[in-house]
């Protein structure tokens, strides 16, 4: 059981849970709608493909690696009792269980969520599978924080709201309607934006921390191709468009006013940022970014729960 946890890693899971509470707590705030039934289907759907794409991803980095130490001393297959064989087969189930829930949730709506969860499927795979996965291109950094950041939170935002208010998709005269209301979708991607950024840095942290193995690996990321002192830029600039986001939410009467008690987090996270900018490593500073991202979204949380409570 311990293998199949560092297998899945377990405990980076928060960066799917972080969007999934906070698109709850403003779909309740927002439009004042909450589905008990969506919401469990679709927690558990999530984090069963969540786990998988992590499979996958040291699934392949063990097949694929080119440094026979990175393989045998870090990967996980490499460093556990669990083979290539039962590494695939805990991925089959873990997406066969997360494919069963999605096609309930289409049934429970409309089919919008089938072509929304199939674009979000093919990323999830094709980030470490394929002759050239996302995550060995200058893509993963976007990819990974707009589909965990901005497409988790929409797919909350969806199945808690009433049917086709939101977002629908469906035959009409025999014509495929697709209809989508842009002032709240509008809301969705400002809201959303922080989560973005905050997992956006998480996977670019994680590539500055490892290129040099990763290019003895034939891997080649979004830092070898601007640079580490570019990166670094990039690194800081995403936080700070994370925390404008959220003060323009509340300018925009998009989020409540309380919101802005998050910029108090601001503090430890320049200290942490500076941190950082003197070391990238793996097992001492790129927890930092994690350590950021729940700072900032733990204070929405319990800023958008006291909202909830007592203002909405």
């Amino acid at each position: 059981m311990k293998d199949i946890i560092e297998l899945v890693e377990l405990r980076t899971k928060i960066a799917s849970v972080n969007p999934f509470i906070v698109g709850l707590l403003y779909s309740i705030w927002t439009f004042g709608n909450f589905n008990e039934v969506n919401m469990v289907l679709f927690f558990i759907g999530m984090l069963c493909f969540d786990m998988a794409t992590t499979v996958m991803n040291n699934l392949m980095d063990y097949v694929k690696a080119k440094n026979e130490t990175y393989r045998q001393e870090e990967n996980v297959i490499g460093t556990s009792s669990l083979t290539v064989k039962q590494a695939a087969m805990i991925f089959g189930s873990l997406v066969g269980v997360a494919t069963i829930i999605g096609i309930i949730l289409v049934v429970r709506t409309n089919m919008i969520l089938l072509f929304v969860g199939m674009l979000c499927f093919v990323i999830g795979i094709f980030y470490t599978f394929g002759p050239i996965p996302i995550s060995r291109m200058p893509l993963g950094e976007v990819l990974s924080g707009v589909t965990m950041g901005f497409g988790i939170f929409w797919i909350v935002i969806f199945l808690n709201s009433p049917e086709a208010s939101f977002a629908w998709m469906g035959l009409e005269q025999g014509m495929l309607v697709v209809r989508l209301a842009l002032l709240d979708h509008f809301k969705v991607a400002l809201l959303s934006l922080p989560l973005v950024c905050t997992i956006a840095n998480i996977m670019l942290s994680n590539n500055l921390c490892d290129l040099e193995t990763d290019i003895t690996n034939h891997r080649y990321t979004l830092v070898y191709y601007i640079g580490k002192p570019t990166a670094l830029k990039l690194y800081q600039v995403l936080y700070f468009i994370s925390f404008v986001a959220m003060v323009l939410a509340v300018v925009f009467k998009i989020a409540p006013i309380l919101i802005l008690g998050t910029l108090v987090v601001g503090i430890p996270v320049y200290k942490n940022i500076q941190i950082f900018l003197q070391e990238q490593e793996k097992r001492t500073t790129f927890a930092l970014a994690i350590k950021n991202m729940v700072m900032i979204h733990v204070m929405q949380m319990l800023l958008l729960v006291i909202s909830v409570i007592f203002f909405r």
